[in-house]
């Protein structure tokens, strides 16, 4: 990933629901998932609002679907993650994993000697 282009903590959220629901990821399943997974509460808003930005950062780009078959149905904005989305979501990932890897849950493993692996 290019310096300076990490991805935020919603962010992150946002690209691994649009992950996980595929071809069902529009704004109102993108809130829900993460809602469900994080135990936190998002608003529709903030789920537009992050979608926008990283579509700005060429990260995801949406399709506009037919209105649905029932009366009064609407189009629904599905989001994808571009090329450059899915290597920023395995990078962040990825990153994470290193940064958690040894940890048990409630643990921390920081002492003096280990000040050696955190400068170099």
């Amino acid at each position: 990933m290019p310096k300076g282009r990490f991805l935020g903590e919603f962010e992150l959220y946002v690209l691994l629901a649009i992950r996980h629901l595929g071809a069902d990821a529009y704004g109102v399943t993108i809130r829900r998932l993460i809602e469900r997974r994080t135990g936190r509460p998002v608003s529709i808003g903030s789920v537009y609002a992050t979608a926008r930005r990283l579509m700005d950062k060429a990260l995801l780009d949406a399709t506009v679907s037919d209105p649905r078959p029932v009366r009064g149905g609407r189009s629904r904005k599905i989001f994808r993650l571009t090329r450059a989305g899915a290597a920023a979501l395995e990078h962040s990932t990825d990153m994470l994993r290193r940064m958690t890897e040894g940890l048990s849950e409630g643990e921390s493993t920081g002492s003096a000697d280990r000040a050696g692996e955190l400068a170099g």
